[in-house]
């Protein structure tokens, strides 16, 4: 299968050769590197090349790598029901560079685009709509970040008082906890009820 995926691997260089970075198989799995600027001629070649045939977009996602100058991998995954194969087409991109669009090729990647905008911030020039789709309009940051905070910045409830949905700075009603997470029986320093009766 692998000897398959390499032969693939090699047309697909071949065609659009200035448009890519390489490929690798791994884990039985093809993923093309391709240019962030070149992207929507990639996936184009990938739909429309007979030996090909990736005719489904199955999904659109990134990657965060913070401590990268481009942070982020965009992730392309395609379907080729005709020769019964998947790919990875990946691209990197950093927070104020824009990845084209690629909604003309596919008309599946709109939600695909906004959901990665929404959730890392990754902009897509071109986009018809490129707005936020899973969080609420006024949501500040980016969730899948990996510099987001755990507890977010802001919570909403609904206040029964005001008889209206509010929006408050996140609160922790808890101490932050530090656990030394020693058994026990085994290491503890402090006293634990009944272990007075122990050193008689």
């Amino acid at each position: 299968m692998d000897e398959s995926l390499t032969e693939l691997g090699e047309h697909i260089l071949g065609g659009v050769e200035d448009s890519t970075l390489g490929y690798s198989v791994e884990f039985g799995e093809l993923t093309i590197r391709a240019q962030a600027r070149s992207i929507a001629r990639v996936l184009k070649f990938l739909r429309d090349d007979p030996a090909c045939h990736f005719a489904t977009l199955i999904d659109i996602t990134a990657v965060d790598y913070p401590q990268r100058a481009r942070r982020f991998d965009i992730v392309y995954h395609l379907l080729s029901m005709h020769q019964n194969q998947r790919i990875r087409v990946v691209v990197e991109t950093d927070v104020d560079t824009a990845v084209p669009s690629v909604v003309g090729i596919y008309p599946a990647a709109n939600w695909y685009e906004r959901e990665t905008f929404d959730m890392y911030g990754v902009l897509f020039s071109d986009h018809p709509d490129l707005r936020r789709i899973l969080t609420d309009y006024g949501f500040n940051g980016y969730p899948l970040r990996k510099d987001f905070p755990l507890t977010g910045y802001v919570e909403v409830r609904y206040d029964d008082d005001e008889k209206r949905v509010v929006y408050e700075p996140v609160k922790l009603v808890q101490e932050f906890r530090s656990f030394d997470f020693a058994s026990p029986w085994e290491g503890v320093e402090y006293l634990l009820p009944g272990d007075e009766k122990a050193e008689n």
